[in-house]
């Protein structure tokens, strides 16, 4: 059981670093970096597309990391 957690967390946590290189900067380029993310903050953009993907995937694999980690303290 504990080979099987192990071995779960091992890929969960390559596809989890493998997700968040894929995903693109919220201020990327020039424009970011003079106005300091602040059209993020109050414009109304929002992510669409594969960017709206990698977010949802990136929050599943990082709910599941955390389970699969407290699960494998505890055996």
């Amino acid at each position: 059981m504990h080979t099987l957690l192990m071995t779960l967390l091992l890929i969960v946590s390559i596809a989890l670093i493998v997700v968040v290189l894929l995903q693109s900067g919220k201020s990327a380029g020039l424009s970011g970096a003079i106005s300091g993310g602040a059209e993020q903050l109050f414009g109304k953009q929002k992510a669409r597309g594969l960017d709206l993907v990698f977010q949802r995937v990136t929050i599943v694999l990082s709910v599941l990391f955390f389970v699969l980690a407290i699960a494998v303290t505890k055996i």
